[in-house]
């Protein structure tokens, strides 16, 4: 599978992808808006930031408890179920009155029931393709994240000009409610890919077997950690610039989609396996700037040339589904995902608390610098011989014993 046009005849990836866009679109809206919301009722950097990415927070509990569902149960009705729960937990947050309190727990709720989402998807997407047009496929998913996203932003920034933050988390309920259908009537059912009920002692059992191999730990160190710590600083956005938080949104989202074509489309593999060190030097270096408090523009420009580097993400999955077997394959992306966003919603509560004690613009500089400083880390230790884990079956065996 050589091209774009060879992924939109494949049966269901069209119907598949147009669901993730209202996904994503909802997601970006009902975060701008909630965000807003929360800043403008308590004047804290900290609240805001975790209000926009708190449902991350929660991810690591869906890691530990919950993540063996993503092989284990049958992803339509799943996919289904998630979208659902998000556009009554979005509309929840927008009843009048709601305590700031009850509004977190919303969002840790949601939080733990998208934990088995990233798992799910991309499990489903693995089955929908043929196993060399993951790669491409995925490419195209983290593209339409970044155009929906470039959307979601700046039609909730204009929104937010017109309306309040409530009807704007409405109208991503909508949204949610919309992705659900979509996903219930474009796709078939599907068995589970791995027998066995969901538990707890299996999810633990087989994150443990991901995180037993040296080159895995290490691929999913670099897919958690760097990116999680950039993604504190666009936590900040709207601390940073209230009036034109949208605009850095858009810019960054921006970025990305270039950064993922660019991976995804036009790298040869041997090129292509030898950039997630520069690329996630790239996502953190134009933030180092922000010490000088640039005005929106120039943030605006860091900001998208710096999310070119979310492209390394790309480079180090493929490396991860090199090493894990094909059973396991829900699992091991659905941790990559749930330690991602952990990572995040942790990055955007730490910016936050930065941000609070100094300035928006001294916080995002340090969690840059921390960023630069995980990626040689992780970079020097890469360089260390070890030949790479096989997809052995033993360890297919093990993880369903």
């Amino acid at each position: 599978m050589r091209s774009y046009r060879d992924l939109f005849r494949t049966p269901e990836f069209t119907p598949f992808f147009l669901a993730s866009a209202a996904h994503t679109v909802a997601q970006t809206i009902g975060g701008l808006a909630l965000a807003t919301l929360v800043y403008r009722v308590t004047d804290s950097p900290l609240l805001s930031a975790v209000s926009m990415f708190g449902p991350q927070l929660a991810q690591v509990f869906g890691a530990t408890f919950l993540l063996s569902g993503a092989d284990r149960l049958p992803p339509r009705s799943t996919l289904t179920g998630i979208g659902l729960a998000f556009a009554a937990g979005t509309a929840v947050m927008a009843l009048p009155g709601l305590p700031v309190g009850a509004v977190f727990a919303v969002v840790l709720v949601l939080g733990l029931v998208a934990s088995l989402g990233g798992g799910v998807r991309w499990g489903l997407l693995n089955e929908i393709l043929s196993k060399d047009g993951y790669l491409l496929g995925r490419s195209v998913f983290n593209m339409l994240s970044g155009l929906m996203q470039i959307t979601g932003f700046a039609t909730g920034g204009a929104l937010l000009t017109v309306l309040s933050p409530r009807s704007c988390l409405l109208l991503a309920a909508a949204l949610y409610a919309l992705s659900a259908l979509g996903v219930r009537l474009g796709l078939t059912a599907r068995p589970p890919r791995s027998s066995g009920r969901p538990s707890a002692r299996a999810t633990r059992r087989t994150n443990a077997l991901l995180w037993s191999s040296r080159p895995r730990r290490l691929t999913y160190l670099g897919l958690w950690l760097p990116n999680g710590l950039v993604v504190g600083c666009e936590s900040l956005y709207v601390s940073y610039a209230p009036g034109a938080a949208g605009v850095l949104f858009a810019c960054g989202a921006l970025g990305m989609f270039a950064g993922d074509v660019a991976v995804g489309r036009f790298l040869r593999p041997e090129v292509r396996g030898r950039l997630a060190t520069p690329l996630l030097l790239l996502l953190a270096v134009p933030y180092l700037f922000f010490v000088l408090r640039p005005g929106v523009v120039w943030a605006a420009v860091a900001a998208g040339v710096a999310s070119v580097g979310f492209g390394a993400s790309l480079v180090q999955q493929e490396r991860l589904m090199a090493l894990t077997p094909d059973e396991l394959a829900g699992h091991a992306l659905g941790l990559h995902s749930a330690g991602m966003l952990t990572m995040q919603g942790m990055s955007a509560a730490l910016a936050g608390a930065v941000a609070q004690l100094t300035s928006p613009a001294t916080a995002m500089t340090v969690m840059a610098a921390a960023s630069v400083a995980v990626t040689l880390t992780l970079a020097g230790l890469g360089r260390s011989p070890e030949s790479p884990s096989p997809k052995s079956p033993i360890e297919v065996r093990t993880a369903n014993e």
